[in-house]
């Protein structure tokens, strides 16, 4: 498929993360993903590139032909902006995380299983989901079982993607409802990602850190260090952008 050229001007690259689009009652999951949408077209008038840091769906299980019911709108919003010729990057998250090749195939995307430095706009930009960083109160051994390509098979081939679906919502809300933690709702959950950010520059060059899975949107900066925290839709959308300067911000969305 050719992809339509687009006029060079100045350009932005987005990022965003944890819509977590088919969560909560029908009316409240058809609005949520009508406001991802809407956010895409807005981004799309001066994108040359927008980033998805995981999470983007409540559950996704890819079957080898199977995909999960829905998401028309999101997944049509997204191969219409790759013909663009608008560069979509997505890392899939703790809730969408067993991908195979759809969002490549139909929707153009480039699909990055782990976290990656990526040369944007002269700025070295270390991006990741976030859950499988070792930090904080990721359940380590939970989170290498999910991420199994052997119990992925084992499930795939086992299990009716009926049972699957029901199963990965139960599993989503749940894991949805105890993210806080007894800490609270607060800057403190980005703590264990900014420890890791910090340790890693140490050894490597890097501009700007960019996460999600926290869920809590945070600006942060210490010196030469500049970690940026997206938050969940649900409680704090907001997104990032880095502008033709390298200038890299966060911004929140109106509700």
């Amino acid at each position: 498929m050719t992809k339509t050229a687009r006029i060079e001007s100045a350009t932005r690259i987005y990022f965003a993360s944890d819509i977590h689009l088919g969560s909560g009652d029908a009316e409240t999951a058809r609005a949520n993903e009508r406001r991802f949408v809407a956010w895409l077209d807005r981004a799309a008038a001066d994108a040359e590139a927008i980033f998805l840091l995981g999470d983007i769906f409540d559950f996704w299980f890819e079957y080898r032909r199977v995909v999960p019911k829905g998401f028309v709108r999101t997944l049509s919003k997204l191969a219409e902006l790759t013909d663009r010729g608008i560069r979509i990057g997505f890392f899939p998250g703790n809730h969408d995380l067993w991908v195979r090749d759809y969002f490549r195939r139909e929707c153009g995307m480039e699909v990055y299983p782990m976290p990656r430095i990526l040369e944007l706009k002269g700025q070295r930009i270390y991006m990741a989901h976030g859950d499988n960083m070792g930090v904080g109160r990721e359940p380590r051994l939970l989170n290498r079982i999910f991420r199994s390509r052997t119990l992925r098979w084992l499930f795939s081939w086992g299990v009716h993607p009926d049972w699957a679906m029901r199963f990965g919502h139960w599993w989503s809300g749940k894991s949805r409802k105890s993210h806080a933690g007894p800490e609270g709702f607060d800057e403190s959950l980005t703590e264990p990602l900014i420890g890791y950010a910090r340790r890693y520059a140490e050894t490597h060059a890097v501009d700007h850190f960019v996460f999600g899975h926290m869920h809590f949107p945070r600006d942060y900066h210490d010196g030469t260090l500049h970690t940026i925290h997206l938050g969940g839709w649900e409680k704090c959308p907001s997104y990032a952008v880095l502008d033709d300067t390298g200038a890299l911000t966060l911004e929140m969305l109106e509700q």
